[in-house]
């Protein structure tokens, strides 16, 4: 029996066992090998670490439907496609975490294919004293195929990890407006970072201004800015990442009329 914990936003407290059935449909039919394909630009082979992994949620899943980062229901969701895992502390960095993707493989069970799956982190696990906490779909995609619910049953397993880049092909920058967005106080998650996946700074210029604003990050993957002076659409955003401290800009992404709770997307992606 697995136990694993988790605050109220991120996962409930929640036991896996062989005697605990859920009924599921998985939210899509692609393999993992069709999530993301990612480069090497973090690791190579020989730079796996060691840790533990456990599984939440249910067995098909992903995880709790949304999650620290405010990803919400995009996490079941392509390209995310329900392959994601909350991360401990070290791994969610107070949210600096939430976007950056690894490769995980078990080795440590008779069920394990030894093969590496991809996942991206979209949550947080803080009572964790191991890295990982996998979607049920994820830990059951480290599996020999076909025993799936095996390695779950399982609950537990020694895996091996490394940082890889995110590589979304086709797939823009999204920026989802939060829905306590107003004239005074703008809010977005930012989703689908080619490369290191996380941000360092996030700033917003508005209108035919010159001047970029810093955005404070919220929580997870959440960045406003809160003004006295009512803000004046449209918003160009400026995303630096964290570790290669590339720069992206999406000019007046979001436009005139924006409204609380629409998504906007940039054109194109980090290179």
């Amino acid at each position: 029996m697995a136990l694993t914990l988790g605050n109220a936003f991120s996962h409930t407290l929640i036991f896996v066992g062989s005697l605990l059935i859920f009924i599921v449909t998985p939210s899509s039919c692609f393999k993992p090998k069709n999530f993301v394909s990612f480069t090497s630009n973090f690791s190579s082979d020989s730079d796996f670490q060691s840790s533990m992994a456990t599984w939440y949620g249910p067995p098909n899943g992903d995880g709790s439907e949304g999650g620290a980062c405010g990803y919400e229901k995009a996490v079941g969701l392509r390209p995310f496609n329900s392959m994601i895992s909350a991360g401990n502390p070290f791994i969610y960095k107070s949210g600096k975490g939430c976007g950056s993707c690894y490769q995980v493989k078990c080795t440590g069970n008779p069920a394990c294919s030894g093969n590496p799956i991809n996942v991206v982190i979209t949550d947080e696990c803080p009572g964790c004293d191991h890295y990982f906490d996998l979607s049920g779909k994820a830990f059951g995609s480290m599996a020999i195929s076909g025993q799936g619910d095996k390695l779950r049953n399982a609950g537990k397993v020694p895996i091996q990890y490394q940082r890889v880049a995110c590589n979304y092909p086709g797939v823009s920058i999204t920026f989802h407006v939060e829905s306590g967005s107003t004239q005074y106080y703008f809010a977005t998650v930012i989703e689908y970072e080619n490369g290191d996946g996380d941000l360092k700074t996030v700033e917003l210029k508005e209108g035919n201004s010159v001047a970029w604003e810093a955005m404070q990050q919220s929580s997870g993957a959440i960045w406003k800015v809160n003004k006295g002076t009512p803000l004046s659409a449209p918003f160009s955003i400026r995303l630096t990442t964290i570790e290669s401290g590339k720069m992206f800009v999406a000019n007046n992404v979001i436009p005139v009329g924006w409204k609380p709770g629409q998504t906007y997307r940039a054109i194109g992606n980090i290179n």
